[in-house]
């Protein structure tokens, strides 16, 4: 296999950089923490294990020998860049979800000051965001869905789109707008599922209060709303927590569902 790498070293190159364009932007390899070193370590296991299940058929102009390393070279490692980067930002946008529900609520539990810095997504979020994109993290990781991605979907995207598909659909078919799009409205859909018996039940409570505060002014029960929002919020999420579990697998069983339409689409298969 070592042999085939050195021999095909443009065609091994090509797959390092899709598999490196999609380290750099998935939420947990893209943290700044991770070592350069370690980052391109995996990648070039990830493309030494990748590199035999490969066709680059439709590269074989380009990568004959004294044609590589031209300017039609460096467009197909742009491109191929470029599919990587799709992939790892659909999947931020994923993750994102738990994040985005995360902010609906905590501002009516009283959170909404404590913002610090999410390592995850590298922006500043509530706490109640980082909590639901910890758990997120975790159940991609231990449901199968991070070897999913890695072991299937990289693979199946090798077979079915090239950079030539995404010149082409950039041309004229604007599928990947349209897709963006979309995701984009999925994402707060889902984020407005997943926090919405919070809310919910958050808004209850306030509507509550203010009625029996102004029925007996005397009794100041809007200093005691803090705690009781607190209480009541930490409370309903641990009930709800194997129905927000199934809400994350959902969310990921769908989007990998789509993101795999999304390849057959780009690459002229049947859905």
């Amino acid at each position: 296999m070592l042999d085939r790498v050195l021999a095909q070293a443009p065609a091994f190159l090509l797959v390092a950089v899709r598999c490196f364009a999609l380290l750099m932007t998935l939420p947990l390899f893209g943290m700044r923490s991770v070592p350069g070193a370690a980052r391109a370590a995996l990648t070039i296991f990830m493309a030494y294990n990748v590199f035999g299940q490969v066709d680059y058929s439709s590269y074989a102009p380009t990568l004959a020998p004294g044609q590589t390393f031209t300017l039609e070279f460096l467009a197909l490692l742009l491109g191929e860049g470029l599919i990587g980067l799709i992939t790892g930002f659909y999947i931020t946008i994923i993750f994102s979800a738990f994040s985005t529900a995360g902010q609906f609520f905590a501002f009516q539990m009283g959170f909404s000051a404590s913002e610090v810095y999410d390592a995850l997504s590298q922006v500043e979020n509530p706490l109640m965001g980082q909590y639901l994109n910890l758990i997120a993290m975790l159940i991609f990781m231990q449901t199968g869905f991070f070897q999913t991605l890695f072991l299937g979907g990289l693979v199946s995207s090798f077979k079915t789109l090239s950079a030539y598909s995404i010149v082409g659909d950039l041309a004229g078919g604007a599928i990947l707008p349209r897709f963006f799009l979309r995701s984009l409205t999925e994402l707060f859909a889902n984020a407005l599922v997943i926090s919405l018996p919070i809310i919910g039940t958050l808004m209850l409570i306030t509507i509550s209060v203010g009625m029996l505060s102004k029925a007996a002014p005397q009794m100041n029960l809007l200093s005691e709303g803090f705690p009781i929002m607190l209480l009541t919020s930490f409370f309903v999420l641990t009930a709800l927590m194997p129905s927000l579990i199934d809400a994350f697998l959902r969310c990921f069983s769908g989007g990998f569902a789509r993101l795999e339409r999304l390849f057959l689409a780009l690459g002229g298969k049947p859905l």
